[in-house]
């Protein structure tokens, strides 16, 4: 219960104060003097973004970097908010993640993708690649370690990075953009109440439609079906459903085939709750999901940077 209530106590802090959050563990003083650089938005493309179909902002995919204070782990988190594939819950399901990371010495990207009906598969996962390559390919300017790089996503954009976790390639060494050679596989995955399966029994049908239109291509169904794309090296995976909205089954279904291709996955189911609850401050039970997902990350190193990165 004391570790539940200093978490909580992180978050109302991450809500209340824009500019950043002290980093856990030190004193008022040195954390004001460490405070985060105001967050910083970055175009994906900085000559246009590919198949864009026009300039106004819904057409200019962003990251926004959230840097941690000087004496980060070297992680990284780049989160993709939710929102059905049609919109983007960027304050609750980003912004707030983005701060309450910088907390723990973990510097955080929030990414604003394209949506559909306006634009479809594959432009969304183009971007979150995009995204990825970006933080690796410029790690050192983000203080960050290129192979300690993660991605979160709730709900649609839970989708969107189970796709990136799943379909995924080493990057091209000759090609001429230098974010192209590098990797777009995110080193683990962190999963919020995710729509994962496209299989009519259980998906999420306004994420379908959004991302694939009226009458999909049965093709695109089972390909973008993440649990049936698992394999050995899709990277390890934090799970956590509500019981609303997105069918459990989502992320049971992921959970078992990362289990049967060995790779490490956690993952805990609330008995009650509703959809699209962020960091859920004000739920006693759902609130408990960020000390879980601070202990995951800390039983496999991410919060302490490695003495050689």
């Amino acid at each position: 219960m004391r570790t539940l209530l200093v978490v909580i106590g992180l978050g109302t802090a991450v809500a209340a104060w824009p500019q950043g959050a002290p980093v856990a563990g030190q004193p008022p003083a040195r954390a004001a003097a460490q405070a985060p650089a105001s967050p910083q938005e970055m175009l994906l493309w900085e000559n246009g973004a590919p198949g864009a179909l026009g300039n106004a902002d819904a057409d200019t995919p962003t990251l926004t970097a959230y840097r941690a204070p000087r004496g980060s782990s070297g992680t990284a988190v780049i989160v993709a908010p939710g929102g059905g594939y049609g919109a983007l819950a960027t304050e609750h399901e980003g912004r707030q993640e983005a701060y309450w990371f910088n907390a723990m010495g973990v510097t955080a990207f929030v990414l604003k993708y394209r949506l559909g009906p306006r634009y479809h598969h594959p432009i969304e996962l183009g971007d979150a690649q995009r995204a990825i390559r970006m933080v690796r390919a410029r790690a050192m300017e983000f203080n960050v370690i290129p192979d300690r790089i993660g991605m979160m996503g709730f709900s649609a954009g839970g989708h969107l990075t189970a796709t990136a976790g799943t379909h995924f390639d080493a990057g091209k060494a000759d090609a001429a953009d230098p974010m192209d050679r590098v990797s777009s596989r995110p080193d683990f995955l962190i999963l919020g109440y995710p729509v994962i399966s496209f299989d009519p029994a259980v998906a999420h049908a306004g994420s379908v439609r959004n991302l694939l239109g009226d009458k999909p291509d049965p093709k695109l169904i089972e390909d973008l079906s993440n649990d049936l794309r698992v394999t050995a090296q899709t990277p390890p995976t934090f799970l956590f459903h509500t019981t609303n909205a997105v069918p459990v089954e989502n992320s049971v279904r992921f959970y078992l085939a990362l289990r049967k291709a060995k790779v490490p996955a956690e993952m805990h189911l609330f008995e009650s709750g509703p959809h699209g609850v962020g960091m859920a401050l004000n739920d006693p039970a759902l609130s408990a999901w960020p000390s879980l997902l601070m202990n995951w990350l800390r039983a496999r190193g991410l919060l302490t940077r490695p003495n050689n990165p």
